[in-house]
């Protein structure tokens, strides 16, 4: 059957609106590269998750006159599980977590406990604008973390950096390599399903002769959903492991899916959100937890082959307040516990330093104190799995290097140029 000119003009339509949207990066394709390239897989969870919630000093006296109405028991009915200590002050992981309990005992799992963004804002949207740009005082950065640690390496592959949100978050602003997944089968060109191979050598044609500034964003684009298709078989994807149900695993899976088609990711991002428990925190701190812990876990167990080179963190904006308020939840608080999740991940240990909780060692006299920059942590990612030493560009405002042993690799010689002014413009063009 012949295309009408109607049916061009509509799907050709929903490809261009899609190409010149906010959910492309501009795309910048290279042809598939280094196979050995370690992933990086960021989950972020948006809501300010409660940290000293699931992995809790359950012995200290300040924390359960604190909160003994919403935390866990370390014996009995609904006990937590012990981990070990952290500055000699030992602590549990929450019994809602009984899957990230197995990880952390095959020490595949760390804990960064008392981390996260420095700057003392409590809103949610400066706190993830900061901690996502990588500039915790400056919110007017043009460019994402992610962004510029690509902008620092080849990104190798047909698809090197994925978000699976309807969006890309700002750690991804400005960048020309990432694209929006969160359906691997339906990544595709837009309308007539039955005219998709015609209309996309036409809009190949169309831009290879245009000489517009959407020419190398579209044909780039039109490039990776042509390899995608090949790589991508017909059926839905199955996975070696069981999933729960639900939007997480849904976005794992299709991380996962991509990861095991090798078109090249390095890169992927995943938001989850829910975890604003100013009420009735108990029953949903909890739900949340078993499917994040259970998520994770059959992600990575589908990607066992994957290991070697597999790095996840796990971070949120900042934690609850270490006082539960009068509707049994906690309210915005500051220090938080961070995830780090691998084949190389120095696991089975809490990192970080315990600054306490007696009034004097709370930060304002109510929040968990931070000891160790969300930036310590992703920087030694950064350097010994993600091979990059050019912190100067990634973390502009930083200026020492402080691994804390979480990962394994090589530390290199760090480049503290900034290189951040003359990037800028790049990523506008």
């Amino acid at each position: 059957m012949d295309l009408t000119r109607r049916q061009f003009v509509v799907g050709c339509s929903s490809a261009i609106a899609a190409m010149a949207g906010g959910r492309l990066g501009g795309l910048a394709f290279a042809e598939p590269g280094d196979i050995n390239r370690d992933i990086f897989v960021v989950v972020f969870l948006r809501g300010g998750c409660d940290g000293i919630g699931i992995v809790s000093p359950l012995d200290d006296a300040n924390f359960q006159a604190a909160r003994s109405t919403i935390t866990f028991p370390s014996s009995g009915t609904g006990a937590g599980f012990e981990l070990g200590s952290l500055s000699n002050v030992p602590f549990w992981l929450h019994p809602k977590a009984a899957a990230f309990k197995e990880l952390y005992d095959s020490q595949d799992l760390a804990f960064i406990h008392a981390s996260g963004l420095t700057n003392g804002t409590r809103s949610h949207f400066d706190a993830m604008d900061f901690m996502e740009r990588g500039t915790p005082d400056n919110k007017s950065t043009s460019t994402g973390w992610l962004t510029r640690h690509m902008a620092a390496t080849r990104p190798d592959g047909v698809v090197p950096v994925m978000s699976t949100g309807s969006a890309l978050p700002a750690s991804l602003l400005g960048s020309p390599n990432a694209v929006t997944i969160s359906n691997v089968q339906r990544y595709a060109m837009q309308g007539y399903s039955t005219y998709g191979a015609q209309q996309q050598a036409s809009l190949n044609e169309i831009y290879s002769q245009t000489g517009s500034l959407l020419d190398g964003p579209a044909t780039r684009l039109l490039s990776s959903i042509a390899a995608v298709k090949a790589r991508n078989p017909a059926n839905p994807y199955v996975p070696i492991t069981t999933y729960p149900a639900g939007g997480l695993s849904d976005s794992l899976k299709a991380i996962a899916q991509m990861i095991k088609l090798d078109v090249g990711l390095q890169v992927a991002t995943l938001d989850f959100g829910g975890w604003d428990t100013h009420e009735s925190q108990v029953p949903i701190l909890g739900n949340q937890l078993d499917l994040l812990t259970r998520s994770l876990h059959a992600f990575y167990n589908d990607l066992v082959d994957y290991h070697s080179k597999l790095t996840i963190v796990v971070m949120s904006e900042f934690g609850r307040r270490l006082k539960a308020n009068r509707s049994a939840g906690t309210d915005h608080g500051h220090g938080n516990l961070a995830m780090v999740l691998g084949g190389n991940v120095n696991g089975g240990r809490i990192f970080g330093r315990w600054p306490g909780l007696a009034n004097a060692q709370l930060d304002h006299g109510v929040d968990l104190a931070i000891t160790t920059d969300y930036r310590t942590i992703l920087s030694e990612i950064v350097v010994r799995r993600l091979r990059n030493n050019r912190l100067g560009l990634v973390f502009p405002q930083i200026s020492q290097y402080q691994p804390l042993g979480l990962v394994r690799g090589t530390d290199l010689t760090i480049d503290w140029t900034s290189g951040f002014r003359s990037y800028l413009p790049m990523a506008r063009r």
